[in-house]
């Protein structure tokens, strides 16, 4: 099977290596059949080829793609550019994607979607994802419950559906949680790979980033502990059943 190329914009090691860890276990991806950037320290090479892989995943990060570009980082700028940089030809190909959290808002700009803070924010924790028509018509969707618990965490989102977007599925806080462009480039709002090991990872890491009141780092690790999140990796997992390819 040709590798995933999976993309990371996460700086801090602990956190990029345990969404790594997710991606692999809950994708069902052999180690060899990765191929991972960690944007943070390298740049995607010049000249990659998209047709050396299956498919692009791309992971969530601490970044905001709605942040006025004066007010980034170089190192945040550095990254998000470096994804940017592949969507036109992502798009163009209809090339497999998977744009987690971060990806999304990717995926949405890159198409001329607004992303905003605007509204659809959501806390750190878990909400109830819900099919649409469309989404229980997709094959990535197939069997999955109608409606199940995910792990989410974000200030910004989708505020409209991208032009040539179907919509797959919602949530109360959040309509955008899940959509398809045309018919191989995907996104979510939630975090298809994390699991209650992983949310408590990012909820110490990332405690003073403005997600949450750090006091209370506590009280929403005890809660993730009491989810039971187990539908979304199945999309992950279908995806790179769907698109390992030789």
């Amino acid at each position: 099977m040709k590798p995933f190329l999976i993309l990371q914009l996460r700086p801090e090691t602990e956190a990029s290596d345990d969404e790594f860890d997710a991606i692999l276990r809950k994708g069902g991806i052999d180690a060899g059949h990765a191929h991972r950037i960690r944007l943070d320290q390298a740049d995607i090479p010049a000249g990659l080829c998209l047709d050396d892989y299956s498919g692009v995943i791309v992971g969530g990060g601490p970044g905001c793609v709605s942040d006025p570009e004066d007010t980034k980082s170089a190192l945040d700028k550095r990254m998000e550019d470096a994804v940017m940089g592949l969507m036109p030809e992502i798009t163009a190909r209809d090339f497999p994607f998977m744009g987690c959290c971060y990806g999304i808002g990717i995926l949405a700009h890159h198409l001329g979607a607004e992303v905003s803070k605007a509204c659809y924010g959501e806390p750190v924790g878990a909400t109830t994802c819900v099919l649409t028509a469309d989404g229980r018509a997709d094959p990535l969707l197939a069997d999955v419950p109608d409606t199940f618990r995910a792990f989410v965490g974000h200030k910004e989102a989708v505020q409209h559906l991208p032009e040539g977007c179907v919509h797959l599925l919602e949530s109360e806080p959040c309509p955008f949680q899940m959509i398809r462009y045309r018919d191989n480039v995907y996104a979510t709002q939630f975090h298809p790979e994390a699991d209650s090991d992983g949310f408590e990872v990012r909820i110490r890491i990332y405690k003073d980033r403005g997600y949450f009141p750090p006091d209370t780092a506590a009280d929403l690790v005890a809660m993730c502990r009491a989810e039971d999140v187990h539908a979304p990796e199945t999309i992950l997992r279908r995806f790179v059943a769907r698109y390992g390819r030789d």
